[in-house]
């Protein structure tokens, strides 16, 4: 695997003399990094257009992950959240003298940097792990300042309402970074939510509306369930659990109510949502021609949102596995979950789809 990560540009490579500089590898995660405006030969670079860029990233992290005893440890976990979020690849030869701006450029860029020894390193060149999976604490993993900052003011905001998480808990895709949904993306998704939680609603209540009333009502919406929806709503008899998660969707609902600018603000997570006004704001909108028209809150307000719901998300997990008492009151499990869950699919959390989107704390 080091092998293949050394030669990962090999056809691009001029024949160069060793004395041209240093071979470096950089991984950034941002949509546009800045110009290569320092002493350097370009040996590659590819983004997320290139479809074989995905394929190499992926061998990447086997590559860190398997590295020393193969466990997973802070640094290892965080340095494959960063790959996952890699939208640029650039290798280079950098003479030794250009590498105060290299070291610049990488800082801009959000990037880790891959060498020849093996070695993953930050942008100022701290060393996050050697070719063996050695680590040194002196290495930080690479984050927006907006990221940190971000993540600063919900510690802030927590604190506030006596809420204490763990300020080890590392920042999140910040603006530099994140890829959106497009706004016709979420309005569709919107409205498949309101299908799968109003058809659950009516399970539980007893069968007051069938597949084929809801059908009738939102038709538009049926093109866009994900696949354990489309099962749930052709199952003969759901299964209690199934009809509890489904139910529970009226949250993520909201939240992308909230994201389509359909409800002014976004309460706290300490009281289930009102479905009567949800369903109601729905319905109003939820025409074919709606998604092309759809607009999404500021990039800023989705991204403090995310931030604070995934600390809330920790804290209720913990409280799940014992570890901490969660008062009373204070917030809603479940409506931290949905709310998490719709915003890692906001942001393309691993890409994946939304019956696959993972909330991991």
């Amino acid at each position: 695997m080091l092998n293949r990560l050394k030669s990962m540009l090999a056809g691009a490579k001029p024949d160069l003399p060793s004395d041209e500089g240093r071979l470096l590898n950089a991984y950034a995660t941002t949509a546009s990094p800045p110009a290569l405006n320092f002493p350097h030969t370009l040996l590659g670079q590819r983004d997320l257009r290139d479809p074989e860029l995905s394929a190499h990233l992926h061998g990447f992290i086997g590559y860190v992950l398997s590295r020393g005893d193969g466990q997973m440890t802070r640094t290892r976990y965080h340095l494959m959240r960063h790959l996952q979020r890699v939208q640029h690849h650039v290798s280079l030869r950098v003479p030794d003298a250009a590498t105060p701006a290299f070291r610049q450029w990488a800082t801009h860029a959000n990037a880790v940097v891959f060498l020849e020894d093996g070695s993953v390193r930050d942008p100022q060149g701290g060393l996050l792990i050697d070719g063996q999976g050695q680590e040194d604490p002196s290495g930080a993993l690479p984050y927006p300042a907006q990221a940190w900052e971000r993540k600063q003011r919900s510690e802030i905001a927590l604190a506030q309402r006596d809420i204490r998480v763990p300020t080890h808990l590392p920042p999140l895709v910040s603006e530099p970074e994140v890829r959106w949904r497009t706004p016709g993306e979420v309005a569709r998704r919107a409205m498949a939510l309101l299908v799968v939680a109003t058809y659950a609603e009516s399970v539980r209540d007893g069968g007051a509306l069938s597949v084929a009333q809801i059908r009738e009502r939102l038709p538009v919406a049926f093109d866009h369930l994900s696949p354990k929806e489309l099962a749930f709503l052709q199952a003969t008899e759901p299964d209690a659990h199934q009809v509890n998660q489904m139910g529970w969707r009226y949250e993520s609902l909201a939240l992308l109510a909230w994201t389509l600018q359909l409800s002014p603000t976004l309460p706290y997570p300490d009281e289930i949502c009102d479905v009567g006004t949800l369903c109601a704001t729905l319905l109003d909108v939820a025409t074919p021609d709606w998604p092309d028209q759809a607009r999404l809150r500021p990039a800023s307000e989705l991204l403090d949102a995310l931030d604070l719901h995934y600390r809330l998300h920790w804290l209720t997990r913990e409280a799940e596995l014992g570890r901490r008492t969660l008062p009373e009151g204070l917030v809603v499990p479940g409506m931290v979950l949905e709310r998490h869950h719709a915003l890692n699919w906001l942001v393309r959390f691993e890409d994946n789809d939304w019956d696959d989107v993972d909330t991991p704390t």
